[in-house]
């Protein structure tokens, strides 16, 4: 999360590269298995930084302007929403009984943050625990009455316990 600007071997931005394409890239390659599957599932962990994502298709790498390192971390995670969705849709569409559905830990005691001093400040005082971080992306992998699509999210108060299902911003 917010590292310093580089690359993946292959020339993407490190963030959407890792945060992303990794992601898409893994799923793709365990497709035949997953449709194989009786009720399987795809979850992808996105965040609430979803929200200022703004994904510039004409400069996914970040090569022709200056990089903000929380804009790029924001725009990998709507690009984990916009391939979830995408997914579920194409899934049901071809009638296979796959669902995919996202999720976010919220602000969690990690060291995702290792990068930012002002999250590591925050962290401190408001991140909740890493089980309780963890809810939300076991909910949307074992609750029964998934339909596929979903997001599920930490639940109150700076979305800091428990578990809910959340509409997306700008999706």
């Amino acid at each position: 999360m917010v590292p310093p600007f580089s690359k993946t071997k292959d020339g993407f931005e490190l963030q959407f590269g890792t945060n992303h394409l990794g992601h898409f890239a893994l799923t793709a390659q365990f497709l035949d298995v997953l449709t194989k599957t009786a009720g399987a599932r795809v979850v992808n962990v996105s965040s609430s930084a979803h929200r200022l994502g703004k994904l510039n298709f004409d400069d996914l790498a970040w090569e022709k302007r200056s990089y903000i390192a929380a804009r790029a971390y924001s725009d990998s995670k709507i690009a984990n929403l916009y391939f979830t969705f995408e997914l579920d849709r194409r899934l049901k569409e071809n009638k296979l009984d796959l669902t995919a559905t996202a999720a976010h830990p919220g602000l969690t005691a990690t060291e995702l943050s290792r990068y930012g001093s002002v999250m590591n400040f925050v962290n401190s005082f408001f991140a909740q625990s890493v089980s309780m971080g963890a809810l939300p992306v076991l909910r949307a992998a074992i609750e029964r009455e998934l339909k596929g699509g979903e997001f599920f999210s930490p639940d109150g108060f700076l979305e800091l316990g428990g578990f809910r299902r959340i509409n997306p911003s700008k999706i």
